[in-house]
């Protein structure tokens, strides 16, 4: 069953997944450390015992993709191997009947490790409605088609020859990383997109906790009558064309302030998180891979799928199919003029990251390692990894995700910010990519559009916005995060959002008609009472300790 509120499952002093971090004879010094957080909390203003958040922002998965069979895994010979602990809860996952008599034309089914770069799905906001049917469930294959971008792409068809790859879910020893941090730590099983619809409208939610605002924008990529942006421009101070109507954003394209924008490009109004903590001088910043522009001022860094092609045996060096790092749609913050920095022009110095200067709160990931490690982590930080391990089917795989997630969270549980128990991670992605998930999300928002599919018989505000989108997974890394539990409380994207506006803003939404006024509190994830200093250092390559 799972854990409720209040309850927690029994601990063990050590386990296979779980490194205690043992201070001998330092009673002393861990009350030392909880007086210091108490004077460090009332001096930030900080209104939970969280005094930097870092959110890792990843691509393109839906829940039952990557924990619709939790916590069993198959576990094959000379694979990783998965066993839950003792008490694990369930989670709201397949079932036998879901496994093997599936309403759609196909059943779920396992993919392997060495399959595990697959094709990229149809997911677009129209889309994604007429796969749910309503609530059925049942129209996965005929809705998010996907298609091959290299040979290697694992596509299997159906008998009717439709693509399935969406009916398809990874498990423990291909995910291992994540199942043993829910393990340690925290996740949620009621975790939804705040929208149906693509990689774009997931990241505006969480900065905005809305897509409505456009100001210019393609035709194809907007609801409402907006005019075309251009092309990209290389200054926040030029504004964009303006009818004097706003849209909302529909379809992905890249932001009109950025200059790696390709084609169509988009401008939004309105405030973001971030201009709400920079008023309220609170440190941030998004960190993003390959921001870093090359000398002749281009976007060209690029990687193989290096964690897939060991495990395939395939030297990486070798390997011809590059992905470009920087994905300019994936960075929110660059649709604002008030927080874009087109040139990507780096910090003044590292003492700077996370303040007001010429980089406006952008920066290249590693950035933010300069300085965290030198004693300047901002307050709330968004990590995006490059294209190649940001786990995004048709350019990333889950193993190269789980590079980045281990590497990135065995660094942070080194900082003194980890040992005093002010860090607080949270592990959540952007959109589905089409992946079948078997909950239909409850509509909080309804949408009566020509882009809308059985999403309620009147709209609620601006047109195009129903709500939610696809159950998502999402786990908590956390002293203060409930340990071995699953949540059942019901979240969204915006829930992040709303936590950081609790805890650093006194409460204040970014507007009368954004999704933070509805979401659900992250509140059921931790225990702020009893929290535990737990570290879990996992080998990035295999995902176990």
């Amino acid at each position: 069953m799972r854990s409720t509120p209040g309850t927690r499952p029994a601990r063990r002093s050590t386990d296979r997944t779980t490194v205690r971090v043992g201070f001998i004879g330092s009673f002393l010094l861990i009350v030392n450390l909880a007086v210091a957080l108490d004077d460090a909390v009332s001096r930030t203003g900080a209104k939970m015992p969280i005094e930097h958040l870092v959110v890792i922002y990843l691509e393109n998965t839906s829940f039952d993709a990557y924990f619709g069979t939790y916590p069993k895994a198959q576990n094959p010979p000379g694979q990783p191997v998965f066993l839950a602990r003792a008490g694990t809860p369930s989670v709201n996952g397949l079932s036998e009947t879901l496994l093997h008599h599936n309403p759609n034309s196909a059943n779920p089914f396992r993919i392997d490790r060495t399959q595990s770069f697959t094709c990229n799905q149809d997911h677009e906001y129209t889309q994604e409605q007429l796969a749910r049917n309503g609530g059925l469930m049942n129209r996965y294959l005929e809705y998010a088609p996907g298609w091959k971008h290299d040979p290697r792409a694992f596509c299997p068809k159906n008998s009717a020859g439709r693509f399935k790859t969406m009916m398809g879910y990874f498990d423990g020893n291909t995910v291992t990383a994540l199942w043993n941090y829910a393990q340690t730590f925290a996740m949620s099983d009621n975790f939804f997109a705040t929208n149906a619809g693509e990689s774009t409208r997931g990241h505006l939610n969480l900065v905005a906790a809305d897509t409505y605002g456009v100001v210019c924008g393609p035709k194809k990529a907007m609801y409402g009558d907006v005019p075309e942006c251009g092309p990209a421009v290389a200054s926040g101070r030029i504004a964009p064309p303006s009818n004097g109507n706003l849209g909302t954003f529909n379809k992905d394209a890249d932001p009109y302030w950025d200059v790696c924008s390709q084609k169509g490009t988009v401008a939004l109004q309105g405030r973001n998180i971030g201009d709400m903590l920079s008023e309220a001088n609170v440190t941030w910043g998004w960190f993003q891979g390959g921001y870093t522009l090359s000398a002749d001022g281009k976007c060209v860094e690029s990687h193989p799928l290096e964690a897939f092609d060991k495990a395939l045996g395939i030297d990486p060096a070798t390997d011809k199919l590059l992905f470009k790092d920087y994905v300019p749609h994936h960075n929110p913050f660059q649709y604002y003029a008030s927080t874009a920095n087109p040139k990507h022009l780096p910090p003044t110095s590292v003492a700077m990251v996370g303040k007001p200067d010429r980089a406006r709160h952008q920066y290249d990931l590693a950035w933010f390692w300069r300085a965290a490690e030198s004693g300047y982590l901002p307050a709330v930080s968004f990590l995006k990894p490059a294209a190649y391990q940001n786990g995004h089917p048709g350019n990333s795989t889950p193993l190269d995700e789980q590079v980045f997630l281990v590497e990135t969270l065995n660094r942070l549980q080194q900082l003194p910010e980890w040992y005093a128990m002010k860090l607080t991670v949270i592990i959540a992605w952007d959109d589905s990519d089409g992946w079948y998930d078997h909950v239909m999300p409850p509509i909080v928002n309804r949408s009566k559009t020509l882009l809308d599919f059985m999403c309620g018989a009147v709209t609620d505000g601006p047109g195009a916005r129903c709500s939610y989108g696809p159950r998502l997974p999402l786990v908590v890394v956390s002293p203060y995060a409930k340990e071995n539990y699953v949540s059942g409380v019901l979240m969204d994207q915006t829930s992040i959002t709303r936590l950081i506006e609790d805890n650093w803003l006194d409460g204040r939404r970014i507007s009368v008609i954004s999704f933070d006024n509805i979401a659900g509190p992250m509140d059921d994830l931790f225990d702020f009472r009893e929290p535990t200093l737990r570290t879990l250092i996992l080998d990035p390559y295999t995902g176990n300790p």
